[in-house]
């Protein structure tokens, strides 16, 4: 089956980092542009960062350079390194394959990040 996994998420205190992971299995990741996307309790999801199938970046801003987005294409998978956590980065993060495996797109299922003191 076709499926986003992402990983890495937790509970972290302010200032600390966390590293998630979104692994696609049954498909090749490499043909297509992927996405981070994260939604906070009582608020509309957010696109966090794009990413290109060659590994181009997109930031749309709101992570202020704390955020890197990046992809190993050889092992099916993307990667989000968060610095400096603040607590209004407390969300689900999902990542999102664009138009893959057809043009609806796919979504993971999410995982939680926590920032707290």
């Amino acid at each position: 089956q076709v499926q986003l996994v992402e990983s890495g998420g937790g509970s972290v205190q302010p200032g600390g980092s966390l590293r998630l992971s979104c692994y696609a299995s049954g498909i090749t990741i490499s043909s297509y542009a992927m996405a981070w996307y994260r939604q906070a309790a009582g608020r509309s999801r957010e696109l966090v960062a794009g990413i290109s199938p060659g590994g181009v970046p997109y930031y749309p801003g709101s992570a202020e350079g704390r955020f890197t987005v990046s992809r190993d294409n050889g092992k099916n998978t993307m990667y989000l390194q968060m610095t400096n956590l603040k607590p209004d980065d407390t969300a689900v993060y999902s990542c999102y394959m664009v138009n893959g495996p057809t043009a609806s797109g796919l979504w993971g299922q999410g995982t939680q990040v926590t920032v707290v003191s």
